[in-house]
């Protein structure tokens, strides 16, 4: 369980998040959602650690994250983020092997395990074959599909996520939530597709002017009298035959018109 009570951020002055409230349970799959520069990222570095919050506290299981040190932290706690791992000059396999480390003790070598472990990961986001390609010469789709991967081998059961869909195509996208769903852990995600979020989240959360003014089930934040004046965009709701939330775009001024021509 992920929980934060109060969180405050701000970069200088520049106030960032505010009286942000997070809960994410056993086994839930949490999603943050918004427009671009709401506070989504700055949100979920805060509850993984790499941003320190100006007010406000993050607990793991009822265990602030502040008195945990880094290795506690990793061996409960995986996080897949946009910068990835850079330019290292490393293998694919040699990357998903990074998510075994908080396992292990002091010069301690990987076991057989180890390695089983890291090739069920690689197997189960569909890089298996790629085991032996350098990371650094991935597409960006491959490189984000083997962060995920090294996630997995981390086998911690509480798993965050920074836009995983992004760069990838459609069947991907699919395929990645779907198997995050399966996992079973502790997940909260951000998300700007918000179909993918309809489709995948127990929860989503909404921010706007890092606030976030809604929160509750799909069905029930995903509206367009709660969308419309966030995005600033036109929304139509639709339920599909197998009763999930399905929602489509148009401007405002369009939308505007339609309506009033109709009306007419």
């Amino acid at each position: 369980m992920i929980t934060a009570d109060g969180i405050a951020f701000s970069y200088g002055k520049v106030p960032v998040l505010t009286a942000a409230n997070v809960t994410a349970t056993a086994g839930e799959v949490v999603g943050l959602i918004g427009p671009n520069g709401s506070g989504k990222t700055t949100l979920l570095r805060t509850l993984y650690a790499s941003l320190s919050p100006s007010a406000g506290e993050v607990s793991l299981d009822g265990t602030p994250l502040a008195s945990l040190n880094q290795k506690a932290l990793a061996t409960r706690l995986s996080v897949v983020v946009q910068e990835g791992s850079g330019e290292m000059p490393m293998t694919v396999a040699e990357t998903v092997m990074l998510g075994r480390s908080p396992h292990l003790g002091t010069f301690q070598r990987h076991s057989e395990n180890d390695y089983q472990i890291a090739a069920e990961a690689l197997t189960k986001v569909g890089t298996r074959h790629l085991a032996d390609r350098v990371f650094s010469g991935l597409s960006g789709g491959e490189k984000q599909r083997v962060l995920i991967a090294r996630a997995l081998a981390q086998q911690a059961d509480h798993i965050l996520l920074d836009e995983p869909t992004n760069h990838l195509d459609i069947r991907y996208q699919h395929e990645v939530l779907q198997l995050v769903r399966a996992l079973g852990v502790t997940t909260i995600v951000v998300l700007h597709d918000l179909n993918l979020a309809a489709r995948y989240c127990d929860t989503v959360l909404l921010l706007d002017g890092g606030r976030i003014t809604a929160s509750g089930t799909p069905d029930e934040v995903l509206r367009p009298e709660i969308l419309e004046p966030v995005y600033k965009i036109g929304v139509q709701r639709v339920v599909t035959d197998d009763n999930s939330v399905q929602l489509l775009f148009k401007p405002l001024a369009l939308s505007r018109h339609i309506h009033r021509t109709v009306s007419t």
